[in-house]
């Protein structure tokens, strides 16, 4: 749980001195810092559903494409 919480502080940080470097602007810098991580985490949510379609694909291919095991004679 320490590691999360520090990437979090760490992803922030970064969020925040992008933005400000950008704008010069507090405001802006801490909106960014915010509401990116939001706007993340969703997206990642969709990446993830995309990423266990493929799964599936890979694995219905794999299964419909064998025979079950061969028998030696």
């Amino acid at each position: 749980m320490i590691k999360t919480a520090s990437f979090a502080v760490v992803h922030f940080s970064v969020a925040f001195g992008v933005a400000f470097a950008l704008t010069g602007s507090v405001v802006i810098g801490g909106l960014v810092a915010l509401v990116e991580p939001f706007v993340n985490t969703i997206a990642y949510h969709f990446h993830e559903k995309v990423w266990e379609r493929i799964r599936a694909r890979r694995v219905a291919k794999v299964t419909a494409g064998s025979n079950g095991p061969a028998i030696a004679a």
